[in-house]
């Protein structure tokens, strides 16, 4: 079955219950390098160095190894659900790290300050307090047994949480192009036989993780844009963590994972549900009357949005012969089956709404994310954790919600 006839097939259906919680961790360990670029969008300034630089690979990635190893069986494929990336030691894979929330205001390794939204119940507009002006770090991760010490709401006690930064480091190098049959380098002089690889070395005590609910047999994989070997491990997820991604996210809550609110067409910074039928219409910074959101946002902590974009494998313009067996080989440019380009919330965006959700990510309805083929859910799209419900972001009420246009 092609790469195109499994997205069809699997599209048909939108059920949550047929997608069973988290149960397992996916450890993977690289054998050398991994490939850092991700099918960012193509600029003048992204054709080399770090600029395209995406790192650790989307949970579409991992899907692929799912989908080779149960090569179409959609008793298993149609359940799958997946989210990451994480990152975690090696001796201890059950207490990985996830990115810390925008909230906490991080310096020299550690929480400096907690910053909480404060509302009064005949104000108009609410303060984000301590009111503070200074510079601190961007990209660190917390332990997930540190989150419910964040639940606390406690300045003190937060401020004891040591913060972790990202394990691993870019390392660009030439690499030469081998034959596809054997070994040795492709002196093809008209692609030329080197070109420059944007790989990451992770730290050999450090491993990446990822959520699934479905099994996948400890084994070598080529993983990643250039099919690089890691060693992946399947193992089961810790009581405690199940325990903590069954809670309802309430009225406030962090993603640990980047999400991809809006459309096919149009992103935003929060869900946006279309009936069946409807045209989306973009007039400036607002929804049109036949758009409706699904929160009710009262303020949030964000970054500048990412860009997302995922690849779906080639398509199948092979012909079978008698026996089954390709006639003929598939031609080395295929074109491949590449999604349209979004933007993305990062994650670590906290929400505050005005309606709690007394929901679980689990539980949300799929139609709060695009599809492209399967649901966005599938990959883990905007996975959040609770937060106390005095947590809360600085910016603006998100009455002036932007909207990012592809």
């Amino acid at each position: 079955m092609s790469a195109i006839e499994m997205v069809e097939q699997d599209s048909t259906s939108s059920d949550n219950d047929c997608r069973p919680a988290f149960k397992y961790l996916i450890v993977i360990e690289p054998l050398g390098f991994l490939y850092g670029s991700a099918g960012k969008f193509l600029s003048p300034e992204n054709l080399v160095g770090r600029s395209g630089s995406s790192f650790p690979p989307h949970t579409a990635a991992l899907s692929g190894l799912f989908a080779a190893h149960y090569k179409g069986n959609m008793d298993y494929l149609k359940k799958l659900q997946l989210a990451g990336p994480f990152w975690a030691c090696s001796k201890n894979p059950q207490n990985f790290y996830v990115p810390t929330p925008f909230n906490c205001l991080v310096k020299n390794d550690s929480i400096e300050n907690l910053i909480s939204w404060y509302k009064d119940s005949e104000a108009t507009e609410g303060k984000w307090l301590p009111s503070v002006v200074d510079k601190f770090d961007k990209g660190s991760w917390i332990a997930i047994r540190h989150w419910k010490r964040i639940t606390l709401g406690n300045q003190q006690e937060c401020q004891r949480i040591k913060v972790a930064t990202p394990p691993w480091k870019y390392t660009p190098h030439l690499h030469p192009r081998l034959r596809e049959d054997e070994r040795i380098v492709n002196e093809d002089l008209a692609r030329g036989s080197l070109f420059l690889e944007n790989a990451v070395q992770l730290n050999p005590d450090a491993c990446l993780i990822y959520l699934s609910n479905t099994k996948l047999p400890d084994a070598w994989y080529r993983f990643g844009g250039e099919g690089h070997m890691v060693d992946v491990k399947c193992i089961d997820l810790s009581p405690t963590v199940q325990n903590l991604l069954a809670q309802p996210v309430g009225k406030s809550f962090a993603l640990i994972t980047p999400a991809v609110w809006g459309s096919n067409r149009l992103s935003y910074r929060e869900p946006v549900y279309l009936q069946k039928g409807n045209k989306e219409k973009y007039n400036g910074d607002h929804l049109e009357s036949n758009e409706k959101k699904v929160w009710s946002v009262d303020a949030l902590i964000t970054e500048r949005p990412i860009p997302f974009r995922y690849r779906l494998g080639n398509r199948d313009n092979r012909e079978e012969g008698e026996h089954g067996q390709s006639d003929r080989q598939q031609p080395e440019e295929s074109p491949k089956l590449l999604s349209r380009g979004r933007y993305a919330v990062p994650a670590g965006t906290v929400y505050v709404l005005k309606e709690s959700i007394n929901q679980s990510w689990q539980e949300w309805d799929d139609n709060w994310f695009p599809k492209e083929g399967p649901s966005l859910k599938r990959w883990g799209c905007g996975l959040a954790l609770p937060l106390p419900s005095a947590f809360g972001c600085y910016r603006l009420p998100c009455s002036c919600s932007m909207t990012y246009e592809n």
